[in-house]
């Protein structure tokens, strides 16, 4: 086999490979954001007198694992508005924002099914 194929071939590997890995982590993160709202909606956390303590930083910055993926997820879940962080660290929900939201991922899953 010629090397410039070698090559194409190599690079072809390693694009699908990062790709791969970045699927597996996007699902990581989702399934731990899903996580978070279950545990918030459990403690009923939908306003600001029933927040709830999160963990949203690194317990130790050399540890690799799935803890390190909830930091993560509770920021993307703040950046879309669907978490609201207090002053005093607490998080909770913002029940009109979860609703659409339910209501969107309902939507696609419909469509998806059918």
């Amino acid at each position: 086999m010629p090397v410039y194929l070698q090559v194409m071939l190599l690079a072809a590997v390693f694009i699908a490979i990062v790709i791969i890995f970045l699927y597996i982590g996007g699902l990581a993160v989702r399934r731990a954001s899903f996580q978070i709202i279950a545990e918030m909606e459990e403690a009923r956390a939908f306003k600001e007198g029933r927040a709830i303590k999160i963990q949203d930083e690194r317990k130790n910055f050399f540890r690799v694992g799935i803890q390190n993926i909830r930091p993560r997820a509770l920021s993307l879940l703040i950046a879309d508005g669907l978490v609201i962080k207090t002053n005093n660290g607490k998080y909770y929900l913002d029940k009109e924002k979860l609703a659409r939201a339910k209501e969107q991922l309902s939507s696609k899953n419909t469509v998806n099914n059918s």
